[in-house]
């Protein structure tokens, strides 16, 4: 009885590209690839220059195997050729601007011809229907706008399948929620760390979640853990989707969840994938972990050939039971640089963040403080109690305190200072991605 209920809640917006057979779906991304290589060897000297050095053209690439024999491309190949000098085409023909944080160096800026905003928006709005989204719904999009992808990828593709759309934006969190109660949101877009903080405000405003219309969440723009994932939905009442996307793809739209949450859907008619070895770099089988690669099929602004994600996931290739026969990969369990090393072991945040939320005693609310003393590594964690177990008192924070110590040595073998702080003690997200590693290796 179950499975005809998820079966029936089975939408999908391009039967014909998702659910297209294996052979057929191959010969396309042939067809594509060729073109696109043909493309930029023709029209962006860094291909051509490139291309030239690896003794390979255009004409080389006859089977979808030859792709290997590409260059990959780089995120400091984009930075190096700032801001136009990746581009195919003149800026009279682009009809928009996106672009990264640049937060700490100048921005990876992408243009999009009026081609590949109608892609991205065909990508967003296959996405919303991974989800079970429909013109039916009411979309309440908190991603950021501007520059930033998030809140124009999720914009569009509402527009797109006809659902009613609210430009919410982030920030003014309860106010966010008032737009909630009083327009009958059923679908929330935002960072999980945002969901996180709306749900933190709803419990403090003392609002019964069941008074939201709220069933679907789509989260991204940042990693996040099952862990997380069971607190943002019983926090908020809904189910939560992990989406897939950035801003040198196009943003938002690359890959996403469906109802079934055995991975994420790649949309790969448009970009094509491959995992390959971070060291090697050459391209691994289905089912290993290595750094997630994508090369554009179809983009005509600032197409990409092979571009290294540094996401560590693995690929999956059997058709899906939700009917669409697109690959998957596994829920991104880190970045190649965000890996931390802590005297000599490799520590991902993801795997700090997956032992904290085991326990119901601390809040949602973390972050990891690296630093070195007397030359040597330290590891620390800040979270937040929640209000029930900080009354408790010191003795038993204490106790708490020693026994995730010794759960995350397990984890991630090496040693971790644990600070429980008072509730309400670290900064909540309203806009942007949320900050969870301090590394004062890198300061000063």
């Amino acid at each position: 009885m179950a499975l005809a209920k998820e079966e029936a809640r089975v939408v999908i917006w391009n039967p014909a590209a998702e659910c297209m057979p294996l052979e057929e779906k191959r010969m396309l991304q042939l067809r594509r690839l060729q073109r696109i290589v043909e493309y930029v060897y023709h029209r962006v000297p860094f291909y051509r220059k490139a291309f030239d050095e690896h003794k390979v053209k255009p004409e080389d690439i006859r089977t979808l195997d030859d792709i290997r024999r590409l260059p990959f491309t780089k995120k400091t190949d984009l930075v190096a050729n700032y801001p136009f000098g990746m581009w195919a085409v003149p800026l009279e023909e682009i009809v928009r601007l996106q672009s990264t944080s640049g937060t700490t160096a100048k921005p990876i800026v992408m243009g999009y011809t009026r081609n590949d905003t109608e892609m991205w928006a065909e990508a967003m709005a296959r996405t919303y229907q991974l989800c079970g989204v429909t013109a039916d719904d009411v979309v309440q999009n908190a991603y950021g706008y501007a520059l930033f992808t998030g809140g124009m990828g999720f914009h569009i593709g509402a527009e797109k399948i006809g659902a009613t759309l609210i430009p919410a934006g982030p920030g003014m969190t309860q106010r966010q929620i008032m737009l909630m109660l009083d327009l009958g949101t059923t679908v929330l877009t935002c960072t999980p760390s945002y969901a996180l903080t709306i749900a933190d405000t709803l419990a403090s405003m003392n609002i019964d979640r069941s008074k939201l219309k709220l069933r679907v969440g789509i989260f991204g723009a940042e990693p996040w853990t099952e862990e997380m994932r069971r607190t943002i939905e019983e926090g908020l009442g809904l189910e939560a989707y992990d989406i897939y996307g950035f801003t040198e793809m196009c943003g938002p739209g690359v890959a996403c969840e469906c109802l079934y949450h055995d991975g994420l859907h790649i949309q790969d008619d448009l970009f094509y994938p491959e995992v390959v070895d971070p060291d090697t770099e050459e391209p691994l089988p289905p089912g290993e972990k290595g750094d997630l690669v994508f090369t554009s099929l179809t983009r005509e602004g600032v197409p990409l050939i092979r571009y290294r994600t540094k996401d560590i996931t693995s690929l999956e290739y059997e058709p899906c039971r939700c009917g669409r026969t697109t690959p998957r990969f596994r829920k991104i369990t880190g970045r190649i640089d965000d890996m931390l090393i802590i005297r000599g072991v490799n520590v991902f945040p993801s795997q700090i963040e997956t032992v904290i939320l085991q326990y119901r005693e601390l809040a949602p609310q973390y972050q990891i403080i690296v630093d070195r003393v007397k030359n040597l590594d330290t590891l620390e964690v800040q979270v937040e109690a929640t209000e029930e177990f900080w009354a408790q008192g010191e003795e038993a924070r204490r106790n708490l305190a020693a026994q995730v110590q010794a759960k995350l040595t397990q984890a991630i073998i090496a040693t971790a200072d644990i600070t429980i702080l008072a509730p309400r003690t670290l900064p909540r997200i309203e806009a942007g991605k949320a900050r969870r590693v301090v590394d004062k290796r890198r300061l000063g």
